[in-house]
C-alpha cells in the first residue's frame, strides 16, 4: 500500500490511499495517518481491501504523509558518512558499538513541494537525503528481532541542516537544536512489501537520486546501513515506549565509494574535498536553490514519489 495526505486546512490533513498506478486515490474511513497507525492491526486489512479509487491525484495538494508526528528520531547509521564527518569536524566520539541518534523537530514536516524558509544564507544551509520508517506502538525493551514487526511504513526524508551551527552545538556535549530545522518528506509512505526484495534485513536497498539545481549530486544506496532500521527502533525503545507514529531516520545515505556514487548532502562533498585537496570548494545552498530527491527501485519506479523544493528567505508568518 501507498498512503499519502492531502491538505484540507487542518494540521493533519486527510489520509488517502493511492491506486496501484498512483494516478488516483480513495478516502478511507480513518481520517488521518496518525489515527491509522494507532489502530494499524485493525485498519490495515480494510485499507488493503479497497479497490475503488475515484479521485485523481493532484501532486500540488499533497502534504507530508505524516504532517506532524509525536516523535522524530534520527540515526546516523552509515559508517562512511560518520567517519568522514568526524575527521572533518575534528571530533573523536566514544565508540560504544551502539547506534547514534538524536531527537529532532517533529511537530512539522514540510510537504514534498513546499518552499522551505531559512533565516540566513550564512548558516550553511544543507540538505540530507535519508530513508526512514514509521512504527506502531513499540514496547520498551523490544529486541531488534521483534522490532521488525513494528515497522509499518517506510518514507523518504530530507533532513535539513544548518552546518555553521551544527559543529558548535555538537561540541557543547548536548544535542542539536538550532542546527536542525524541520524536515521534509516525500509524498508517499509505503508498506514494506511495496519495495519487494529491495527491503531486506531492515534496510532500504535502493538508490537515492539527489539533484541540486538540476545537476546530479549523488546516487548512494541505502543498503549500506551499519545498523538496520530494526536495530534503530530497538535502540530508541531501550528505556521507553515509542508511541505509534514515531518516525525514525537512517541518517544521511552514504556509501564507502562516495567519490564514485556521489553524496546525499553537501557537508559530505565538502569533507571529501578537504581530505583530497586540503580545502572545501563546494558552497552551501543559497536562497532560490532547488533540491530534488527520488528513491528509485531497480525497475525504475519511485515508490515514495519525489521531493522537489526551493530554499527561500524567511520573511515572517511562513
Amino acid at each position: 500500500m501507498r498512503l499519502a495526505t492531502i491538505r484540507n486546512g487542518g494540521r493533519d490533513g486527510r489520509l488517502i490511499l493511492l491506486s496501484p498506478d498512483g494516478s488516483s486515490y480513495a478516502e478511507p474511513a480513518v481520517a488521518t495517518l496518525q489515527s491509522a497507525l494507532e489502530q494499524w492491526t485493525d485498519i490495515a486489512p480494510a485499507l488493503a481491501a479497497i479497490t475503488d479509487f475515484p479521485h485523481p491525484v493532484d501532486p500540488a495538494q499533497l502534504a507530508a504523509p505524516l504532517p506532524r508526528a509525536w516523535q522524530w528520531l534520527d540515526g546516523s547509521a552509515f559508517e562512511s558518512h560518520g567517519a568522514l564527518m568526524d575527521k572533518v569536524l575534528d571530533i573523536a566520539p566514544e565508540k560504544t558499538g551502539r547506534p547514534l541518534m538524536y531527537q529532532g523537530v517533529s511537530d512539522h514536516f514540510y510537504g514534498p513541494q513546499d518552499d522551505v524558509p531559512m533565516p540566513d544564507e550564512t548558516l550553511g544551509i544543507d540538505f540530507e537525503g535519508e530513508f526512514g520508517v514509521i512504527v506502531d506502538a513499540v514496547p520498551m525493551g523490544v529486541t531488534s528481532q521483534d522490532a521488525m514487526a513494528h515497522i509499518r511504513l517506510i518514507v523518504q526524508i530530507n533532513d535539513w541542516s544548518l552546518r555553521a551551527l551544527a559543529g558548535p552545538e555538537m561540541k557543547t556535549g548536548f544535542g542539536w537544536v538550532q542546527a536542525k530545522p524541520a524536515c521534509s518528506m516525500a509524498p508517499f509512505a509505503v508498506t514494506p512489501d511495496e519495495l519487494g526484495d529491495q527491503w531486506r534485513d531492515g534496510r532500504v536497498a535502493m538508490d537515492l537520486l539527489v539533484d541540486w539545481n538540476g545537476q546530479r549530486f549523488g546516487a548512494a544506496n541505502g543498503e549500506a546501513m551499519g545498523f538496520g532500521f530494526h536495530d534503530l527502533v530497538a535502540h530508541a525503545a531501550r528505556t521507553r515506549h515509542l508511541v505509534a507514529g514515531t518516525v525514525i531516520g537512517s541518517g544521511t545515505v552514504s556509501n564507502a565509494n562516495f567519490r564514485e556514487v556521489g553524496s546525499s548532502c553537501i557537508a559530505e562533498r565538502r569533507g571529501i574535498e578537504i581530505v583530497d585537496e586540503g580545502t572545501a570548494r563546494t558552497a552551501f545552498m543559497r536562497f532560490g536553490d532547488h533540491i530534488r530527491m527520488e528513491g528509485r527501485l531497480a525497475d525504475g519506479r519511485a515508490p515514495f514519489g519525489i521531493i522537489d523544493q526551493q530554499v527561500i528567505a524567511y520573511r515572517g508568518e511562513q
